[in-house]
C-alpha cells in the first residue's frame, strides 16, 4: 500500500500534465469509443483533476473536502502498475493517511458511483464520455439490483455520487478554471487540519 504525502500528491497531478486520458481497451465486441487515432481523449489528466473539483467547489462551495477529493479522484491513474478497474480503490488508499477518509471515501467508491448511476439512469449512460464508457466494461459494468442496495448503505455513497457527475463534467479541452498552485494551498490546509 501506498501512503503518498501532499508533495507526492503535488508531483503526480504535476505529471499528469503531460497525460492524456486515455480510451480503455474495450472488451471484445464493444463498440469501438469515439476517441483520437491514439486512443487518448483531447485533455490530460491534470485538466481533469482541476477541473472535476472546480465542478464540485462551484456546487459544493462549503465542501472543500469533496472538492479536493475531485482533484485526486483518479490519482490511482498516476501510480504505476495501477489498472483502470483498481485505480479509484488504490487511489483511494493512496490519500487517505495524507487528506483523510472524507477525501478517501468518495475517491475509492467514485468507480462504484458510475456503476450504480448506469444502472439507474439511463439518461446519465447516454452522457457519459467516451473513456467512461470504455472503462465501464473493465470495472463491471452496470449494478445489479443487489450491488445498487448494498452500494446505498455505504457512508459516502452519496458524496461518491456528487463526485462522480462532476468525473463526467471535467471532461472538456480547453476548459479554463483555477490552477494547480491555488488548489495545493487547499489542500495543505486540510491536511494541516487533519493531521492535528
Amino acid at each position: 500500500m501506498v501512503n503518498l504525502t501532499i508533495d507526492e500528491i503535488e508531483r503526480l497531478l504535476v505529471a499528469g500534465a503531460d497525460r492524456r486520458v486515455e480510451v480503455a481497451d474495450a472488451p471484445p465486441g464493444a463498440p469501438a469509443p469515439a476517441a483520437g487515432a491514439t486512443g487518448e481523449m483531447s485533455f490530460t489528466h491534470l485538466d481533469h483533476a482541476l477541473q472535476t473539483a472546480a465542478v464540485l467547489r462551484q456546487e459544493f462551495p462549503d465542501d472543500i473536502e469533496l472538492a479536493v477529493a475531485g482533484l485526486v479522484h483518479d490519482i490511482g491513474h498516476l501510480l504505476p502498475g495501477v489498472g483502470d478497474a483498481e485505480h479509484a480503490e488504490v487511489g483511494a488508499e493512496s490519500v487517505r493517511v495524507a487528506l483523510g477518509e472524507r477525501v478517501a471515501g468518495p475517491v475509492g467508491l467514485h468507480v462504484e458511483a458510475k456503476r450504480y448511476l448506469v444502472a439507474r439512469q439511463e439518461a446519465y449512460a447516454q452522457e457519459l464520455a467516451s473513456d467512461s464508457v470504455a472503462s465501464l466494461a473493465l470495472q463491471g459494468g452496470p449494478m445489479s439490483a443487489e450491488e445498487q442496495q448494498y452500494f446505498e448503505r455505504l457512508p459516502h455513497a452519496r458524496r461518491a455520487l456528487d463526485l462522480r457527475r462532476a468525473d463526467e463534467r471535467g471532461k472538456v479541452d480547453g476548459l479554463e478554471v483555477a490552477g494547480l498552485g491555488e488548489w495545493m494551498e487547499l489542500v495543505r490546509a486540510l491536511y494541516a487540519a487533519h493531521s492535528t
